[in-house]
């Protein structure tokens, strides 16, 4: 009896970067979406080769993956994930319920209105409650945003922007006091928050990038006339 050939096994990664466009693979890639989901890790790429997919066999669009793909996106702000996603859908998908929500909840994003995007996530949690870690992601999105505005950072706008309060929120804190470089001084009426220097918050910190060029470089260029 001939000995049986091993059958190649290719990782999702391998197969979108060969034939992306291969029908075949889309199965593969709406495993891998769920995949990403469970073991919350994020793969633009993959993601982005499914939904071409499902330009070519828009019969075979899952609404539910979709719907995940989306909200991965989200999680990767600010990154323009959700946008470049966003144009790969066809108008008529998007006009869903959920998508709609999505939609809504990325412009509150990009306009760094939390207390609207939290007060909105809060009324469409069975949609994004199947995805672990957005709260997290979300929240690191708003530190991120505060970060490029604020030095100090009073508390009720930090409890606003990450929808945390009370105990809660002294957890946080202590949190990153301890692991983030965070301080926390008293101000006239509320706690600031000291986040840490960076070329944002600080300018006289941004490096300035222009190179200086020796005099000698420049008369060999532009010889000096005499």
């Amino acid at each position: 009896m001939a000995n049986e050939q091993p059958v190649e096994s290719y990782t999702v990664e391998e197969l979108v970067a060969v034939n992306p466009y291969n029908p075949d693979i889309l199965s593969d890639l709406e495993g891998f979406v769920n995949d990403q989901v469970s073991n919350q890790t994020y793969n633009l790429d993959a993601n982005l080769s499914l939904l071409r997919l499902y330009q070519f066999e828009p019969e075979r669009l899952s609404v539910q993956i979709v719907s995940r793909i989306l909200i991965k996106a989200l999680m990767a702000m600010p990154g323009p994930d959700f946008s470049l996603c966003l144009f790969l859908i066809p108008e008529h998908v998007q006009m869903e319920e959920q998508f709609k929500t999505l939609i809504i909840l990325s412009h509150y994003l990009e306009t760094a209105r939390f207390r609207q995007f939290w007060d909105e996530a809060a009324k469409n949690h069975n949609i994004l409650d199947f995805v672990p870690g957005f709260e997290q992601a979300i929240q690191t999105h708003a530190i991120h945003v505060l970060s490029l505005t604020y030095q100090k950072v009073p508390r009720a706008v930090l409890a606003e922007a990450i929808n945390i309060e009370g105990l809660a929120l002294d957890k946080f804190l202590e949190y990153h006091v301890a692991n983030s470089g965070w301080v926390i001084e008293k101000g006239t009426h509320s706690q600031l928050i000291v986040l840490p220097r960076s070329e944002f918050n600080h300018p006289e910190l941004k490096k300035n990038t222009a190179e200086i060029v020796p005099f000698e470089h420049v008369t060999r260029i532009f010889p000096v006339l005499s």
